[in-house]
């Protein structure tokens, strides 16, 4: 683990440090989406057309088409029946918990994210495979009749997809809603990014409900959160206060996603061709624990970022949850990440692991 690395400059595939230039391979801006010149072009013309925020209601009397457009296109890009945009995915994730927690029984896997807590007594901690044997006899043998599933997508501390094989071991004769924290995989994962929605939609039994929330700000680059779900519980949520007291996400962003289906197509192609470069040029992958088309590895020997650091490469490593608890270090590509960049980053790490 390292110590703290402070600077006032936005990172890209790279950061400056007291004067001096890092390769920067942290963060969660997969597709490099805040330092995109093509994006940044469709924002300054959004926010020419709408201004840099929209102060207001989304149950105002003045209706921005939009937020209409967005949701049409987010629905249609992940084959849910329909969606909603918010402010933030944690905002997204409180309307969405708040609207479903008087229908049934909340069941949580570990590591679930905070946005989908209804109080800090959800907090789980533990083994996800262990909790998922656990969680199947569990909903089998409880009184209810309506579970709703709470559980992240993929882990992007340990780098480890779900995968999702037990939805098939869940009983029939329960109303089941299976809410899903697609943060961490949404722009990235499924058909075109299009993320969890899409590759789950058709592995579920006919009682089980599927609803995900996500952050846009991750992948996507949108400050933003999405729910996206059947029609009938979107309403719900947009009926609520959380929906209506709170402000929307910002126009202009909105206007430049919905302008951007080729710059996010070629930001995922760079990536998975880094991912590619990346895993070739490594002489000890089995050293990191990663899975298929996703830029997060996992490090087994967190002296690895002391030693990169000191050979001016900044890779992600911390204590997490609290200062408490053991560092989390992990290597995250970027579509900014040049093939010199990744010559130097895997080189870097052969040297370490040969010494």
């Amino acid at each position: 683990m390292t110590d703290q690395v402070y600077t006032d400059q936005l990172p890209g595939r790279t950061l400056v440090v007291n004067g001096e230039e890092y390769l920067f391979c942290s963060g969660t801006s997969y597709l490099g989406i805040p330092v995109n010149e093509d994006f940044r072009h469709f924002l300054l013309e959004g926010m020419a057309r709408y201004g840099t925020n929209y102060s207001s209601s989304r149950n105002s009397n003045l209706q921005l088409q939009v937020f209409e457009e967005a949701e049409s296109y987010l629905a249609t890009y992940t084959g849910a029946e329909a969606a909603l945009t918010m402010s933030s995915g944690y905002l997204a994730g409180q309307a969405l918990v708040q609207t479903l927690q008087s229908i049934g029984h909340f069941i949580y896997a570990p590591n679930t994210h905070p946005a989908l807590w209804r109080s800090t007594a959800d907090e789980v901690s533990g083994d996800y495979d262990a909790w998922v044997g656990a969680m199947l006899q569990q909903v089998k043998a409880l009184p209810e009749e309506n579970i709703v599933l709470v559980c992240n997508s993929l882990d992007p501390l340990k780098a480890r997809n779900h995968g999702f094989s037990w939805l098939t071991a869940l009983p029939g004769d329960k109303q089941i809603t299976l809410l899903v924290d697609d943060s961490h995989g949404f722009g990235v994962t499924g058909q075109d990014g299009a993320g969890i929605f899409s590759q789950l939609k058709g592995r579920l039994q006919a009682n089980v409900r599927l609803v995900v929330a996500s952050s846009m700000g991750k992948a996507l680059g949108i400050p933003a959160g999405v729910i996206l779900g059947d029609r009938k519980l979107v309403v719900q949520v947009r009926h609520s206060h959380y929906f209506g007291g709170a402000s929307p996400a910002i126009p202009a962003y909105l206007y430049a996603f919905l302008r951007c289906e080729s710059v996010f197509r070629e930001a995922r192609r760079k990536l998975f061709s880094n991912i590619g470069y990346f895993l070739e040029h490594l002489q000890q992958p089995e050293q990191f624990s990663f899975f298929d088309q996703y830029p997060v590895f996992g490090v087994h020997q967190h002296r690895l970022a002391a030693y990169l650091q000191e050979h001016q490469v900044i890779i992600s490593s911390f204590r997490y949850p609290t200062p408490a608890d053991d560092p989390i270090t992990r290597v995250i590509l970027s579509s900014q990440h040049t093939e010199e960049d990744l010559q130097r980053l895997t080189g870097l790490i052969n040297q370490f692991e040969g010494k």
